[in-house]
């Protein structure tokens, strides 16, 4: 069974995390941080990433980290975060794309994109892209994307109404498009690396059924959501905690057994240790397409591995 013990040492490394200041983010920093990992902890609520990187040192005195501002629903935050990133850290050997949302009530982001496909995807999209000059530049370098059990619920992108206006937005709904898109662009990144020949991999993993962030805040955004009370009843019943559920994206992001391409997950779908997971719904080359051609017309920003490889020659 797969445990934080097995994560190797991570001295040297550096950890790009999105909302590693609660939930599974801040587990998957605590223990990479043990672990010797240099940790980006990037999240917009700073009070509260200040408070979590008073954890990790409570946990690990001699931890090193480092906190950037990142809000995923402002294309210009996200841009201005990886300008950051970039300039301390040239090369990256981990992204974990972590940070999301959950069924919430319909809402746009600043830039005007549907929440949950605009966070949990587009901000993410244009992070990946910002910072991969500094992960094609250090071999063996992972990008690993969090998607959920319910990306089998989600329908893939349509490029004619992908924020899913003039009625089309259901809570749930969009979350199954977001977290399917996750699952996607994890696919088709890996594809892009090993077409051009990238010494980096890109993998996806989910946490299953687990006691973190997400289900209180899918409830204090939108109480009239009957099943989310349910999901929040059930995670605080028989839900791992984070520690646990952080174990599949840990997985994917530190054993050196994984392949580029794995999908990460508990072993009994919800609950247990992390294992390679099969591809239920695997993806096909044109939802993969369409992603990318809906990401780049939508953020303007293109996820350009060939120019980045050039760029690091």
């Amino acid at each position: 069974m797969w445990t934080t013990s097995d994560i190797p040492d991570q001295t040297g490394r550096t950890a790009v995390i999105t909302g590693a200041n609660g939930g599974l983010g801040l587990a998957t920093a605590k223990a990479l941080a043990a672990k010797g990992a240099h940790i980006v902890m990037a999240a917009r609520n700073q009070d509260k990433a200040r408070a979590a990187q008073d954890e990790i040192l409570a946990t690990t005195p001699e931890a090193s980290t480092e906190i950037v501002e990142l809000d995923l629903g402002s294309q210009a935050s996200v841009k201005q975060a990886a300008t950051t990133i970039l300039a301390a850290h040239p090369t990256i050997d981990l992204l974990i794309n972590n940070a999301g949302l959950m069924a919430m009530p319909e809402r746009q982001t600043s830039d005007g994109y549907e929440m949950q496909f605009g966070v949990n995807h587009l901000g993410h999209w244009t992070l990946t892209a910002g910072l991969l000059a500094a992960l094609v530049a250090t071999p063996g370098s992972r990008v690993v994307t969090v998607s959920s059990t319910a990306q089998h619920t989600g329908k893939p992108i349509d490029p004619d109404n992908p924020h899913l206006r003039d009625g089309a937005y259901g809570p749930w709904r969009a979350y199954g498009q977001a977290k399917l898109a996750n699952r996607h662009f994890a696919e088709g990144l890996q594809v892009e690396f090993e077409r051009h020949g990238a010494q980096t991999s890109s993998l996806a993993a989910h946490p299953g059924l687990t006691n973190s962030d997400l289900q209180s805040t899918t409830v204090a955004e939108n109480p009239g959501n009957r099943l989310g009370h349910v999901f929040h009843r059930m995670v605080q019943a028989t839900g791992m905690d984070a520690e646990t559920g952080a174990l599949s994206q840990l997985r994917a992001a530190t054993d050196p057994d994984v392949p580029g391409g794995g999908f990460y997950g508990p072993l009994w779908v919800t609950t247990g240790p992390p294992v390679r997971k099969p591809l239920v719904r695997p993806g096909s080359g044109a939802a993969i397409r369409t992603l990318w051609e809906v990401s780049e017309r939508e953020t303007g920003v293109a996820l350009d591995v060939a120019a980045a490889l050039d760029a690091d020659r």
